[in-house]
């Protein structure tokens, strides 16, 4: 995964992520789904077929959104809601990537 931008991109995302002050359920909601970006776009890149990749993009992309409502609903700091921007355009593109 050396020269993986979007996976160093999630990598980036949950370390920020994972520093963010807030009430236990919300961060431990938090941590879970930005790891859940990680770990989803690791296995996808570990799947041969371009189907098996995109649907472990597409659930990383929907742990994203949750990260992105979790950022909104706390009124979270400007510069993690950027990183997940770039980091939703990174994932469309690549599961646009592997329509068939």
């Amino acid at each position: 995964m050396k020269n993986f931008r979007t996976y160093h991109l999630s990598v980036a995302f949950y370390r920020m992520a994972s520093d963010v002050p807030l009430p236990g359920y919300l961060s431990d909601q938090l941590k879970r789904a930005s790891s859940s970006i990680v770990l989803n776009i690791a296995e996808g890149a570990g799947r041969e077929s371009f189907a098996d990749q995109r649907r472990f993009y597409r659930i990383a992309m929907g742990s994203l959104r949750e990260c992105q409502a979790i950022i909104t609903i706390a009124n979270l700091e400007h510069s993690l809601f950027t990183l997940s921007d770039k980091l939703a355009a990174h994932l469309y593109k690549l599961i646009q990537s592997r329509k068939g």
